[in-house]
């Protein structure tokens, strides 16, 4: 049976991602970059919300960032870290003297935290489920990343794809059929529950 409800789930609200910025070439040194930020539902690709937004990597440690986005609007200090091989990743500085790669903002919320400062208030949508559910979610995960080209009617667990080293494939079927052996163990416990006796 899940649990109810009592914190916002962190998957219903909206996620800024540093890497995704840096990725879409929005982290520029010594330049100021204004652009409009979109999130779209995952599922349905339906558009959630638009945010402008403005980056300064003002130097080659520190920066900030602008999110403006109807009546929000939020200035995020950004700090470089060195990386061990050579150049910088950059960070959010969450008000609560946090360095994170992802700001958050869940539903009802008034402005954008790493996800620390929301401890207590917020859940994945995982911790709202049952262990039945999680391992559901667990296989259709690992069966996803899997599948590729492939139909999915077809293959409880897909063949590993090209390019998929196989000591990683190997993982994901470990994984697999540990969520397995949890789903074959709890429909048997709730069979002898039920007084189904095994023959």
């Amino acid at each position: 049976m899940t649990r109810p409800r009592q914190r916002a789930c962190f998957e219903h609200g909206l996620k800024l991602d540093i890497n995704d910025l840096a990725r879409r070439g929005l982290l520029q040194l010594g330049a100021r970059v204004a652009f409009s930020y979109r999130w779209t539902n995952s599922e349905s690709g339906e558009l959630v919300a638009t945010a402008q937004i403005t980056t300064h990597c003002q130097t080659q440690r520190a920066g900030w960032c602008r999110i403006r986005m109807g009546k929000l609007d939020q200035c995020v200090d950004l700090v470089a870290q060195p990386r061990h091989f050579g150049g910088r990743q950059w960070y959010f500085r969450s008000p609560i003297t946090h360095l994170c790669s992802v700001l958050r903002l869940p539903p009802g919320a008034k402005r954008f935290y790493g996800r620390h400062e929301w401890e207590g208030r917020v859940a994945y949508a995982s911790q709202f489920e049952s262990p039945v559910d999680r391992a559901h979610r667990g296989k259709h995960k690992i069966k996803s990343k899997l599948i590729g080209e492939l139909d999915p009617d077809e293959w409880a667990l897909p063949p590993k794809p090209k390019g998929m080293r196989w000591q990683t494939y190997n993982e994901h079927v470990a994984k697999f059929d540990r969520y397995e052996e949890l789903l074959d163990n709890m429909c048997l416990k709730a069979a002898l529950r039920l007084g189904f006796g095994i023959r």
